[in-house]
Parts: C-alpha cells; sequence; structure tokens
C-alpha cells in the first residue's frame, strides 16, 4: 500500500497537470475547483505517509550493479516533502487571482502542477541516482514557466536557466559517476556511503570532485558566481518565482547537497580537508554579496531575489560546518526561509497585481491602501532580519551557535557574514516598509485612488505565512527537536 502510495503522491499532480490542459472546462472556477482539489488531495496522501511512514526503500527499477530508482521516507525526505505538500495548495490558490491578468493559464498551471509531483520525486528519492533524474527533470518543467509570457525578456531568462542548470547538472553529474564507483552503493546513507578499500590515493581526486559536485548542485541554489539567473528569472509570473526562489529550484539544489554532503561523501571524510574550506569560503561570499546586490538593486522582485541567494548560502553554510548542529541549522533555515520568502514574493505579486508598480521608489504611501498585504509583508520583513519572536531569528541563531561549537576558525568568519548581512537586510526590507507607511510629506495621495488591498484568494495565503513564520519564532522547540533527531539519525 506504501509503495502505490509512493508513487500517487509523484504522478498524480503530473497526471493532473497534464488533464488541465486537455479536459474542455466551460468556467475557468471549474478549472480551479480541479486544481485545488488535487492539489489538497495530494497533499493530504503525502502526510498520511510522512506521518505512517514505511521503513523499508520502494525499488521501482533495477538497472545495473547498484543502480537502481528507489524511494525512500527517511527524516530528511519527511521535512522536505511536508514543507512542498504544505505550500504548494496555498501557492496554487495565490497563482488563480494573479493569473486573471496573465494569458495561457492553461499551459502555466499544467506545468506549474506538474512541479510539484517532480519536486517531491526530489524529496522522496532513495538515492543519488534517483534524486539526480528529478532534479533533471525539475529544469524540464520549470522552463516553460519562465518563458511564460514570451516576451523578449522571459525568452532570454529562460535560455540563462537553462543553460546554467544544465551545466551545473552536468558538474553534479561527475559527482554521481564518483560515488557510483568509490562508493558501497548510491542510496542515501547518513554517515556516507564511500568505501575507503576503494579509495586508497584518490583522496584529493574525490574532494576534487566533491568541490565540484557542490558548485554543480550549487547553481540551482544560486551560488557565486553561478547566480546571475535568479534575478533574471524575476520576469515570470509572481507564482512563479516564488517557486523558484523559496520552494522548488532553488531549495531543491540546497536539499541536494544536504544529501551529497551528509548522505553520500560523509562529514567524515569532508570535515577538516581543503574541501570544506573551500566550500565554506564561497558561500560566506555569497552571503555578503546578495545581500550587497539587494541594497541597490530598486525593482521589488529582484532586490527579493538577491535576498534570496544570500539567505540560501545561510542554509549552505550550515551544511558545510558539516557537524550534526550544522544540519540543525541548514534545515531550520531551508524550512523558516522558505515561509518567510514565499511571504514576502506574494507581497510583492499581490502590489504588482493591484498597482501595476514594480519598483521601490513607486510604493510610497501604499501601505496606507494596502495595509494587510504591506501588514503582512512588514511581519515578512522583520524575520529575514532575524528579530527574535520570529522565525528568522531561530534558524539565525542555530546557525551561529552550530558554527561557535564546531570550533572552526573559519566559521567564526561566517558568524561575522550573517550579522553583516542581517543589518543589510533591514536596510533594503525597511526601506519598503518605510515608504509604504510614512510617504514624504509633501505626497500627493490622490495618484493611489483606487488602490486596495487583494481579495481573499491572495489574503488568505499571505496570512497563513505571517502566522507559521510567527509560530515558528514562538513555537520552534518541536519542529528543532525534530531536525535534530533527523541529523542525529532517529528518522
Amino acid at each position: 500500500m506504501s509503495e502505490v502510495m509512493l508513487l500517487t503522491v509523484i504522478l498524480l499532480p503530473v497526471a493532473a497537470g497534464v488533464l488541465t490542459l486537455v479536459l474542455p472546462f466551460r468556467k475557468r472556477w471549474h478549472m480551479e475547483v480541479f486544481l485545488e482539489a488535487l492539489v489538497v488531495w495530494n497533499t493530504i496522501l503525502v502526510w498520511s505517509l510522512l506521518l505512517h511512514r514505511p521503513e523499508e526503500r520502494f525499488v521501482l527499477a533495477n538497472f545495473t550493479g547498484n543502480l537502481a530508482i528507489a524511494f525512500k521516507v527517511d527524516g530528511m525526505a519527511m521535512v522536505f516533502a511536508g514543507l512542498v505538500s504544505f505550500l504548494w495548495p496555498l501557492a496554487t490558490l495565490f497563482a488563480f487571482e494573479y493569473m486573471t491578468k496573465e494569458e495561457h493559464e492553461k499551459i502555466f498551471f499544467m506545468f506549474y502542477t506538474m512541479t510539484y509531483g517532480v519536486t517531491l520525486g526530489i524529496a522522496l528519492a532513495g538515492n543519488l541516482l534517483t534524486m539526480y533524474f528529478f532534479y533533471e527533470l525539475l529544469t524540464l518543467v520549470t522552463v516553460p514557466l519562465v518563458m511564460h509570457t514570451l516576451t523578449r525578456e522571459a525568452i532570454l531568462a529562460s535560455r540563462k536557466y537553462l543553460y546554467y542548470s544544465l551545466g551545473g547538472a552536468a558538474f553534479a553529474f561527475i559527482g554521481l559517476i564518483f560515488v557510483i564507483v568509490y562508493g558501497s552503493t548510491t542510496d542515501f546513507v547518513l554517515g556516507g556511503v564511500l568505501d575507503v578499500s576503494k579509495i586508497g590515493d584518490k583522496v584529493n581526486n574525490l574532494l576534487l570532485v566533491y568541490v565540484i559536485a557542490f558548485m554543480g548542485f550549487g547553481v540551482k541554489a544560486a551560488i557565486c558566481p553561478f547566480n546571475s539567473w535568479l534575478p533574471q528569472a524575476g520576469v515570470a509570473p509572481t507564482p512563479v518565482t516564488a517557486l523558484l526562489h523559496a520552494v522548488a529550484v532553488v531549495k531543491a539544489g540546497a536539499f541536494a547537497i544536504l544529501r551529497l554532503t551528509y548522505y553520500s561523501y560523509g562529514t567524515e571524510f569532508l570535515r577538516g580537508t581543503w574541501a570544506q574550506y573551500a566550500a565554506m569560503g564561497v558561500v560566506m561570499f555569497t552571503i555578503v554579496y546578495g545581500c550587497s546586490r539587494a541594497v541597490k538593486e530598486t525593482h521589488i522582485k529582484r532586490r527579493l531575489a538577491y535576498s534570496t541567494i544570500s539567505n540560501l548560502s545561510y542554509i549552505l553554510f550550515g551544511i558545510v560546518i558539516m557537524t550534526p548542529l550544522g544540519m540543525v541549522g541548514a534545515l531550520s533555515h531551508l524550512v523558516f526561509h522558505a515561509f518567510m520568502k514565499i511571504c514576502s514574493f506574494f507581497c510583492a505579486g499581490a502590489i504588482m497585481h493591484q498597482t501595476e508598480k514594480h519598483y521601490v521608489h513607486e510604493l510610497d504611501g501604499m501601505g496606507r491602501k494596502m495595509p494587510l498585504v504591506f501588514g503582512i509583508f512588514t511581519v515578512s520583513a522583520l524575520a529575514l532580519m532575524g528579530v527574535p519572536g520570529l522565525a528568522g531569528f531561530i534558524s539565525k541563531w542555530n546557525l551561529a551557535f552550530a558554527a561557535v561549537e564546531s570550533g572552526n576558525v573559519l566559521a567564526y568568519f561566517g558568524i561575522g557574514c550573517l550579522l553583516l548581512s542581517a543589518l543589510l537586510t533591514a536596510i533594503y526590507m525597511l526601506t519598503i516598509v518605510i515608504r509604504a507607511f510614512f510617504p514624504p510629506v509633501d505626497f500627493d495621495g490622490s495618484r493611489l485612488e483606487g488602490v486596495k488591498d487583494p481579495n481573499w484568494k491572495m489574503i488568505v495565503p499571505l496570512a497563513v505565512f505571517a502566522v507559521m513564520i510567527i509560530a515558528f519564532g514562538l513555537c520552534s522547540a518541536p519542529i528543532v527537536g525534530f531536525f535534530g533527531a533527523v541529523a542525529e539519525g532517529v528518522y
């Protein structure tokens, strides 16, 4: 039964996406009900699977040797699949309202829904080969979403996204090959699968390949210098950019690096080597670079995109600390950042949907016309800054604590990067809030005539995200405790 459910939660969204294109819906709301019902039902199935998880892996197809397409619900799968399945129904509801002003809705929702199933395939993969297969498939189903508007900018952005993603996957493939050759299995095993008897004098070769694969998977996680695709992809509709920046694509990159580091190579093999320091140096640079660019950026979505670049490397910083506490910090920010960033992106999308304004300097006084949207945006802004009582503080605290406990001198400099990033985050996020609620004295409010908060399809998801940000900040002990159990191999 569990084997059937594993396949169902992956294939059902894919099938629903295809049916969206071919079914003759008489009215638009018929399509909305169809999609929302299937997405919610799939989420219920996912959570049922996670709460009654099967202990054994499910092998769908055997190839040669230890190569197989297999699925397993371990602790890491529970974290990522649970996150994706919780957010997707809310994101879909938001998309229904946002897409009323866009064309080719059926094609959009086909790929949008299919992406749900493919992302779950990455989350529930039982080995490196399976994860790599769905990782590549994720690129193929999201490229049409990036180019959806078919403008020149969208086509150029989709090309860059495709080229970068395929290039990164090629580097990651080298890591897959070396794990196959020098590992006892491709299955995910906490502590790694490398076989010492096979390595011999090839230690430096394996370390080099780890760095190559780290950077390859890091393309989707927008690591420097392979991050320029992410701000450019902001030309896509906001529901797509929210997926790219908060849930599916970028988190898939971070998740893949978590798997590679802790479950394939193993931290005992990597910790203290030049490969760890090289990866940590790149990550620290990306943290500072991303938030520095965000301060300069005046386009709302691109500013949030650079913020994402910085915050994704928070997750990678936890990973390259290479301790159980580092994994806890990484998982904390992987989950909490998803809520903070999808909330801020959807607020930006609501603003653009209601006003057709795209730049920070155009937001003067809008907070008084759209109090719900900008109030919720303020919650996400404060959380991204790391204000105590909100989710961002918990994950940043866990990362800093892990860095101190590691005893790694370079990790201490990472704490400085986190503090600098928090300061710059306050600048680029609060600038938006202050402009919205406290316009200049000579501000002419008549130009905002007719501006108001959007309808419930947008407000409900935003309100849920804001509540979760506050709840994680005030009651984080249970979920952080679960992350600790995952890091210790209990799940």
